[in-house]
């Protein structure tokens, strides 16, 4: 029985550079971002203003997580209460959650084949339900077609909300992804493509929304310390009329992103080589199908997702099983229990009034979601669908 010995869960360490500058910043005991010297940046706002310039935006908050982010955006667009949000049947559970603490009634939408928003049912659903904001998960690094998408929403007078937190790197047409819709949510928790453990970014090139961001994060009056938000003309009302919401980043985490920044493109190279040795090797297995990519899509293979066709739930149990036994961890999103961060759309009984979704629940009766840690290499990706391959054999021989 072919096995493999690698954890999937483990990230590469930060680097020496980074951990200089963190200990820089402890040693100066001033971790919050507001507490600075006289004529002194935070690392916090050194950060904001690099990222913002990383994607050509002109402005960028940085924030405790990226669920915060998601649900500041939707407060800083100014979502009124029991409003529907328009958002992916297939997503991770914090992008129902950020539009229920927003006041919002998330709207599933079905998805396609290739894990990505069934337009068709965009369509109907923009034009049945009333929504007036999408909130786009481009989950897993699956991005739309996103000139239809924008045609789609622009037409109908729909605020378009990116959660970027599986492409940050990434691009459509050269164009990268967050700089398509009113706003733009990244995170940087362990698992995505900066590791501050957790944090997040919320972008933006309208002032008003920015203005409302920056005071919900908590910065009192002092929004004159950041480097990427608007003039003070943009907060003369607004920083009397939000709330604060207390979920600003701290200068430790910011210290450490900074350097990650810096080599963000190398890193997202490096994933989409292994992502290229897994989607080859997955697709010479019999009975795995490996979502198709679009040929504008320029995507971050930090994960892959692949489907045992025609494989029934049982199948599937003992297909995760005879992976893990072998230390190859894949997730299912189709079991009937969440477990772990995959869960269902039917799992989310607090969204009231719960559209069933037909073609979401086929698909992800047998698909499998699969982390990929840049401490892996090539050599590894090709054991891991070696390992892979022979469980589906075990699997599929105990089914006749």
């Amino acid at each position: 029985m072919r096995t493999f010995s690698k954890p999937f869960t483990q990230q590469e360490p930060i680097s020496e550079e980074a951990i200089a500058r963190a200990v820089k910043v402890m040693r100066t005991g001033r971790l919050t971002r507001y507490n600075t010297l006289e004529g002194e940046d935070s690392e916090t706002a050194l950060l904001e203003q690099e990222f913002a310039g990383y994607l050509g935006t002109p402005y960028c908050l940085a924030c405790a997580s990226g669920g915060y982010a998601l649900h500041v955006a939707l407060k800083a667009i100014q979502l009124e209460q029991g409003a529907g949000v328009l958002c992916n049947g297939f997503t991770l559970s914090p992008v129902p959650g950020a539009i229920d603490n927003a006041g919002g009634r998330p709207v599933l939408v079905e998805i396609d084949e290739d894990l990505k928003l069934d337009m068709g049912d965009l369509e109907r659903k923009a034009d049945t339900s009333g929504a007036r904001v999408l909130m786009l998960s481009h989950m897993r690094g699956h991005i739309c077609d996103m000139d239809r998408v924008m045609d789609v929403c622009e037409a109908r007078g729909i605020t378009v909300i990116e959660d970027c937190a599986h492409t940050m790197g990434a691009r459509w047409k050269g164009r990268l992804s967050g700089t398509f819709g009113k706003v733009a949510c990244f995170s940087t928790q362990t698992y995505k493509h900066m590791n501050s453990g957790e944090g997040g970014f919320i972008t933006t090139a309208d002032a008003d929304v920015m203005a409302r961001a920056v005071i919900h994060s908590g910065s009192y009056m002092l929004y004159d310390r950041h480097l990427a938000v608007p003039g003070p003309e943009a907060f003369a009302d607004i920083r009397l009329e939000t709330p604060n919401y207390s979920g600003r980043m701290d200068n430790l985490r910011a210290a450490i992103l900074r350097v990650q920044l810096e080599h963000l493109d190398e890193s997202c190279r490096r994933w989409n080589l292994l992502y290229g040795v897994l989607e080859q090797g997955l697709r010479e297995i019999s009975g795995i199908r490996v979502p198709k990519r679009a040929q504008h899509e320029e995507y971050v293979g930090s994960s892959i997702q692949f489907s045992l066709e025609a494989a029934s739930p049982d199948a599937m149990r003992a297909f995760v099983g005879a992976c893990g036994e072998r230390g190859v961890e894949v997730k299912w999103f189709g079991a009937d229990e969440p477990a772990g961060f995959t869960s269902r759309f039917d799992s989310w009984r607090y969204i009231e009034d719960m559209i069933e979704l037909p073609n979401t629940r086929r698909i992800l009766a047998t698909l499998c979601d699969m982390r990929i840690p840049l401490t892996f290499d090539e050599t590894d990706c090709r054991q891991i669908c070696a390992v892979i391959g022979e469980a589906v054999e075990t699997v599929m021989a105990g089914a006749d």
